[in-house]
């Protein structure tokens, strides 16, 4: 059998990985001790039912091959180096390391028991503020303000960003900010937009500790804790050493029609470390990894590679907790509609798709 080694065991990583088991000897390389179910982090950062939910074992995802959970240390050739192993062999690469952000956002710790501990001190701390700051006003700082006031009501929150509007991705439509913005301000958040903070608290994020900051034009804000909800990093640097000619500034990494990686044949890339002009989400890493899965199918059966991507109109679903949030989608004729809190309720604020993700597990 072909080997195919996937690096990363985010969203993209595992559909690769179930999507080849059944022709290909493949190994997942993964530093973490269990699946984090990252989009819906934010949720388990408030409520206490979901501080094991998002935590799920890799036990199941392969029949034929193997997941090895260690560190990439560099990648040469077709031979994968991993901390505390022997080199690995491939026949075919995945690189699908994605990106890391600030907690809680994304857990950045490899142990399952220490980012649970981490939610529960959160969790506490949310619970006795009064005052909680959010800087960032994009979508995970949207997300987070619908959590926090819908488990803690009585919390004073307040949205900092030195954009003049909420949800400043290009693509995004002004009927999608208008609606959440109303939504947030009937929630009772405070938004402070257009100027940026002078600078940030003494306190580390998520702990409690009373601060007073400004903005630049001089707007005053107290808090008793606060978070940073922006600045995600393409998680690229063991590939430096061997990539470096096609990798971006940023760190994301150069591919083709094929997401095959520019200048080396039989690699590939999905999920946020690609250089594809999107926004980096799950669904796109997903996307991205049923072409690689139907491309290297295609490869191992002798023949050319068949499938391409090719980016679509922009699209999120944005719930504000359980009951509340919008969504902007693409219909079927591919005009942009967004749609209110029931319907973004139904497609994502009630399971937070976690069923989707235990399935793709093969834990149900």
């Amino acid at each position: 059998m072909a080997k195919v080694v996937v690096i990363g065991g985010g969203y993209g990583g595992i559909t690769v990985a179930g999507g080849l088991d059944d022709i290909a000897d493949v190994t997942l390389i993964e530093r973490r001790d269990q699946f984090v179910h990252h989009a819906a982090a934010l949720r388990a950062a408030v409520d206490s039912g979901w501080g094991h939910t998002i935590f799920m074992p890799y036990s199941k995802l392969v029949s034929n091959g193997r997941v090895v959970h260690g560190t990439v240390q560099r990648v040469e050739g077709k031979t994968v180096y991993v901390s505390g192993h022997e080199p690995i062999e491939a026949d075919y690469i995945v690189l699908a390391t994605g990106t890391s952000c600030p907690y809680p956002a994304k857990y950045n710790v490899t142990e399952s028991e220490v980012a649970k501990a981490r939610l529960s001190q959160t969790r506490e701390n949310l619970a006795r503020a009064r005052r909680v700051m959010l800087v960032g006003a994009g979508t995970v700082g949207v997300e987070f303000a619908g959590e926090i006031s819908s488990n803690f009501p009585d919390t004073e929150i307040v949205m900092v960003d030195k954009a003049d509007t909420i949800l400043g991705t290009p693509g995004y439509v002004d009927e999608l900010r208008d609606t959440i913005t109303k939504q947030l301000e009937e929630r009772g958040v405070r938004l402070v937009l257009g100027s940026p903070l002078a600078y940030m608290p003494g306190s580390d994020v998520g702990v409690l500790s009373p601060f007073e900051v400004e903005t630049v034009d001089g707007q005053k804000i107290e808090g008793d804790i606060w978070f940073l909800c922006y600045g995600a990093r393409t998680n690229s640097d063991y590939l430096v050493s061997s990539f470096g000619q096609v990798m971006r500034p940023n760190g994301q990494v150069n591919v083709d029609k094929h997401l095959q990686v520019k200048d080396h044949p039989g690699v590939f890339a999905v999920g946020d470390i690609t250089d594809v002009k999107e926004s980096k989400r799950a669904d796109a890493a997903r996307a991205h990894a049923r072409v690689v899965v139907s491309n290297i199918r295609d490869l191992i059966a002798g023949c050319d590679m068949t499938t391409s991507y090719e980016p679509g109109k922009e699209w999120v679903i944005l719930p504000l907790g359980p009951d509340g949030g919008a969504s902007q989608l693409v219909t079927r004729e591919g005009k942009t509609e967004v749609v209110g809190p029931r319907e973004t309720a139904d497609i994502k604020g009630t399971d937070l798709m976690v069923s989707m993700v235990r399935n793709q597990l093969h834990l149900q």
